[in-house]
């Protein structure tokens, strides 16, 4: 049989690193399978469902390169994908087990379940529903309609022996049919639970496997029991460990990013993120972690999934990003961090005139599909090693554009007040005459002279200048920086950072 797994989100939020995570594990075995994914939407939560929350859950899945082949957006024979737009299929399968003596209807209010749950747990006894309306009579559940009340329905928990269910990552996990009690299917308002749904759905799709978060495992002896119910064999089942911040506690919103769309804005490369997730809890053969998402593809099985909870370790992303980013070619680069850098580089006083930048700063910009100018290129080259994430791009602007310098710290002053610094900064001036356009190699012709001519070292060169020019200690190679800020620039940087000189 043709694998086939889903992934079926609740639209009431963004996409979150777990939800990506799940997906992705799903993807991955679908396609190392020959399979395919079904991407629905389980949006029966009236109250916080959103149709832009299912939106971005799909563009979140697109820009880190999760295809589905049947669904949302793509439609396919197994229409609709929407729970709410299901319904009908939902009442056939509730007459079906209605017809059985699996269903019936409840009329307890939220007050008298909470009691009972209270009472059972006073016992030492597991909560659950004990079954109290299984047993009305036609004219008790006529009474209680006749006073407004609308009731739920009830799948009945026969008993049996235990629930058995033969997980793929953690191994036999057996549940007691007693300690389950009857549960709710459809609700007061019509709507299907979420256990009774999903294996409509799972059902109606051909599910062949379902990989999700361990928080789902509870649910599944409820799901195998309607399954059972229907005379239908249940998917094989794979509940994948929980991710853990760096304290050891799951990790949730408090622990700052935790969707997916918060690390596309800091300017995480969605091959980072891929790889990154794809770790959280799989280990591939061998010891190389820097995976490209077909190596996923080829290495993912499910006998390599852990049972321990996984840890989210943010340095081992910035790592991968950092690597991800010096791989990028200088074009790709440079239309990655254009967004993230547009309005500083607006605020660039000589630059909104120049010619270099009329191609990638106009209304269009590079994201109107424009080649970027050699000049954004240059710029995306120069700090492509210094940067772990597209949105710290910013942080060099002023460093690589415009006349101005900005205040200097201590440190960088006493730089200043070197010896030789006087005549390093007007030596290096007068090889400026004259001089309409920079580039790296001539820079460094001049560097390389002026350290000959004058008997000094490159670092008695270089660091007078770096300071002089960009007003701090470290940063990329001088000669990229000069090319970049150009002649007239770097003229009037010297000419403002005179002042520091003793």
């Amino acid at each position: 049989m043709k694998v086939r797994v889903r992934f079926a989100p609740s639209p009431t939020g963004l996409l979150h690193i777990g939800g990506a995570r799940s997906a992705l594990f799903n993807y991955l075995y679908a396609a190392g399978s020959g399979g395919g994914l079904v991407l629905r939407s389980e949006d029966t939560d009236r109250e916080r469902s959103r149709v832009e929350y299912e939106e971005s859950i799909a563009d979140a899945l697109d820009w880190l390169g999760i295809a589905w082949q049947e669904g949302l957006r793509v439609g396919g024979e197994c229409a609709p994908y929407r729970q709410s737009e299901r319904l009908e299929v939902y009442q056939r399968y509730v007459e079906k087990m209605a017809a059985q003596g699996y269903v019936y209807e409840c009329f307890c209010s939220e007050e008298e379940l909470e009691a009972e749950r209270q009472e059972l747990m006073a016992r030492g006894e597991l909560p659950r529903y004990l079954g109290r309306c299984a047993g009305l009579t036609p004219e008790e559940k006529q009474d209680k309609r006749d006073q407004g009340m609308i009731p739920s329905l009830r799948f009945q928990v026969r008993p049996g022996d235990p629930v058995v269910i033969e997980d793929q990552v953690r191994g036999e996990v057996v549940f007691d049919r007693e300690g389950i009690g009857d549960f709710i299917i459809v609700k007061s308002d019509g709507l299907p639970t979420y256990n009774f749904a999903v294996v409509v759905d799972d059902l109606e799709m051909n599910i062949t496997h379902v990989i999700r978060g361990e928080e789902h495992l509870s649910n599944t002896p409820r799901q195998v029991l309607i399954f059972e119910a229907l005379d239908e064999t249940p998917p094989q089942f794979a509940h994948i460990s929980l991710i853990l911040n760096d304290h050891g506690k799951k990790m949730t919103k408090r622990d700052g990013d935790t969707a997916v769309a918060d690390y596309r804005e800091k300017g995480y490369l969605p091959e980072a993120l891929i790889n990154f997730v794809g770790l959280l809890g799989w280990s591939p053969p061998g010891e190389k972690e820097i995976l490209t998402i077909d190596e996923l593809i080829e290495l993912f099985s499910l006998e390599r999934v852990s049972k321990a909870p996984a840890v989210f370790d943010k340095n081992k992303l910035d790592f991968f990003n950092a690597h991800y980013i010096r791989e990028c070619s200088g074009e790709r680069l440079a239309e990655l961090i254009f967004p993230f850098i547009r309005t500083k580089l607006a605020e660039q006083e000589d630059l909104s005139q120049k010619d270099f930048l009329q191609g990638s700063f106009s209304g269009e910009g590079v994201a109107g599909g424009q080649i970027p100018s050699p000049w954004l290129i240059a710029f995306a080259e120069t700090i492509q090693e210094k940067i772990k994430t597209l949105a710290e791009a910013r942080d060099f602007v002023d460093v690589l554009c415009g006349p101005h310098v900005g205040d200097l710290d201590e440190e960088a002053r006493e730089v200043l007040r070197g010896s030789a610094v006087g005549v390093v900064r007007e030596a290096f001036r007068s090889r400026l005459e004259g001089v309409s356009e920079l580039d790296g190699v001539r820079v460094k012709s001049i560097l390389k002279q002026l350290g000959k001519d004058l008997g000094l070292k490159g670092k008695d060169i270089f660091m007078p200048l770096r300071v002089s020019v960009t007003g701090q200690m470290h940063g990329p190679d001088l000669d990229r920086v000069f090319a970049l800020l150009g002649v007239e620039n770097i003229l009037a940087r010297m000419g403002e950072t005179e002042k520091y000189l003793s």
